[in-house]
C-alpha cells in the first residue's frame, strides 16, 4: 500500500497516554509515541511554544511529529503539556511559571524517558520552548537540543554561554521572517556557542504555518537525530 503524507496522515505507531509527576507534586498530561515494528533509534522530547498564546502539546509541528516519525524515521516522540496548559489531551495542574517553574516539568519528561530506557535523547523546543530547553537540557544527560524558532526572550546570555563548553549538540532552526529573532541576528546571538549550527529557512515563518514548512522542520529535526531516515519520503508504503 502507497499512502501519500498530507497534513492529515496519522501513520501507525504505538500511543501511550502518560500522566507526568513533578517534583513540587504536579500531574501533567503527557504522551509517549513509538514505532510498532523496530525499537526507536532516538528519542525526542517535545517543549512547546507559549501556552499563554495558544501553544500546547498539540501543535501542529509536534502532533505531525508524533504521527509520523516514529513509522518513517525509527523515533520515539514524548510531548507534554506544561503545567496549567491544556490541549485535545487534556490539562495539566498548576499555573504557567513564565519559564522558571516549568523546569521542574522538563526534568519530570526527562526522568519518564530514562525511565523507560528510550535511547538517544535529545530535546525540542518550539518558541517558548526553546527557553526550557536552553535553560535546563544542558544540566541533562541528552545528546543535545534543536531549537524551533527561538525567540532568545528568556534565556540569559550567560545561560545561552553554558553550552559554549558542552559536548551537547545545538542547532537553531530559524525562519527567514520570524517576528522575534530571525537568521542574521540568530548568528549574531549564537556566535558564543562555536559549535552551533544556524539553519535558516527561506520564506518560513514563526509558526511553520502549512504542511511544506512542517514537512522541512521534519526533515531537519530527522537529518540531526537520525540521518539514515533523511529525507523523510512523501509517500509511505506501509
Amino acid at each position: 500500500m502507497n499512502l501519500e503524507i498530507k497534513s492529515s496522515t496519522e501513520l501507525p505507531s504505538i500511543r501511550e497516554a502518560v500522566v507526568l509527576h513533578t517534583s513540587d507534586g504536579l500531574n501533567l498530561v503527557a504522551e509517549l509515541a513509538t514505532p510498532v515494528i523496530k525499537p526507536p533509534v532516538a528519542t525526542l522530547v517535545m517543549c512547546h511554544p507559549l501556552p499563554t498564546h495558544g501553544g500546547f502539546m498539540d501543535s501542529h509541528v509536534y502532533r505531525k511529529a508524533a504521527n509520523r516519525l516514529p513509522a518513517l524515521a525509527d523515533l520515539a516522540i514524548f510531548r507534554f503539556n506544561t503545567r496549567g496548559t491544556e490541549s485535545p489531551h487534556g490539562k495539566s495542574d498548576g499555573e504557567f511559571g513564565d519559564g522558571v517553574t516549568e523546569e521542574a516539568d522538563l526534568r519530570a519528561a526527562l526522568d519518564f524517558v530514562r525511565s523507560r530506557n528510550l535511547p538517544n535523547v535529545w530535546v525540542v523546543g518550539w518558541s517558548f520552548g526553546t527557553e526550557l530547553a536552553l535553560k535546563y537540557a544542558i544540566d541533562e544527560p541528552v545528546k543535545g537540543a534543536i531549537l524551533l524558532s527561538p525567540p532568545l526572550r528568556r534565556t540569559t546570555e550567560a545561560e545561552l554561554a553554558r553550552w559554549a563548553n558542552s559536548p551537547k549538540k545545538l542547532i537553531a532552526i530559524v525562519p527567514e521572517l520570524d517576528d522575534y529573532l530571525q537568521p542574521v541576528e540568530a548568528r549574531e546571538k549564537f556566535a558564543i556557542v562555536p559549535h552551533a549550527e544556524v539553519i535558516a529557512v527561506e520564506g518560513a515563518k514563526h509558526l511553520w504555518v502549512g504542511e511544506a514548512a512542517t514537512k522541512r522542520v521534519l526533515d531537519e529535526i530527522v537529518k540531526v537525530v537520525h540521518s539514515a531516515a533523511y529525507p523523510l519520503p512523501e509517500v509511505w508504503n506501509g
